[in-house]
C-alpha cells in the first residue's frame, strides 16, 4: 500500500487536508470517503475501510471536511451544502489528477452527502453508506437541547462526542432546506426507476 498526503481547494478556495491511498499494482477503481459529522479521515473505521479497499485494488481518497480534522476552514461556518460542496471538489481532484471515483462511501451525516452529491457525479457506478440517516435533519437530535438558543441568539457551544463545536442557526436552516429533501427524493427516485 502506498500512502500519499495531499490538499487540494474547496470552491471557496480553502485548503483540504487529504491522503490518498493505493494499491501496489494500477488501481482497478477510486473511491472517495466522506466521514461523519465532526469526525475525520484517521478515524479507525475510516482508515480500515480505506486499508480493506486498497487490499482490493481499489484506491482510497480520505480527506478532512472544512474545518475538521487537517483541513483549513471554521467548522462554525460549514452546513450540509458545504460538505456537498467539498465532495464536488474532492470528486474534481481525483479527476483532474488520477481518475474520477467510480465508488462513493459515506458513514453517518457522509453517508447522507454521498446520497445527494452522487447525482451530479457520472462516473459513480456504486455509493455506500454506513449508518446514514435518509435525511440530513436527522443530526438535529445530537443538539435538541441547545434549539432555543441558536434560534436566540445564532448559535450555541454543543458537545458532540464529548468535543465542543459551534453549531449555527444556519446549519440548521441549511439541513431543513427544502432543495436538499427535494434531491433526495429526486435521487430515490432515480434509483426506483432503474
Amino acid at each position: 500500500m502506498i500512502f500519499e498526503k495531499i490538499t487540494f481547494k474547496n470552491s471557496q478556495g480553502i485548503v483540504l487536508a487529504a491522503r490518498l491511498e493505493l494499491p501496489e499494482n494500477k488501481p482497478k477503481a477510486y473511491a472517495l470517503f466522506a466521514h461523519c459529522f465532526t469526525c475525520n479521515k484517521n478515524l479507525t473505521a475510516v482508515r480500515t475501510i480505506g486499508r480493506t479497499l486498497t487490499e482490493k485494488n481499489i484506491a482510497v481518497l480520505l480527506f478532512d471536511f472544512t474545518g475538521l480534522g487537517e483541513s483549513e476552514g471554521d467548522f462554525e461556518n460549514t452546513n450540509f451544502s458545504s460538505n456537498i460542496e467539498d465532495l464536488y471538489s474532492a470528486t474534481q481532484f481525483l479527476e483532474l489528477n488520477y481518475k474520477a471515483p467510480s465508488l462513493l462511501i459515506g458513514h453517518s451525516l457522509g453517508g447522507s452527502a454521498v446520497l445527494y452529491a452522487s447525482a451530479k457525479m457520472p462516473s459513480i457506478k456504486a455509493i455506500a453508506t454506513i449508518g446514514a440517516p435518509a435525511c440530513p435533519t436527522h443530526v438535529s437530535h445530537i443538539f435538541k437541547n441547545s434549539i432555543e438558543e441558536i434560534n436566540a441568539s445564532g448559535k450555541a457551544l454543543v458537545s458532540i462526542g464529548g468535543r465542543n463545536f459551534t453549531i449555527k442557526k444556519q446549519f440548521i436552516e441549511d439541513i431543513k432546506s427544502k432543495n436538499i429533501h427535494m434531491s433526495l427524493e429526486k435521487f430515490r427516485d432515480s434509483l426506483l426507476s432503474t
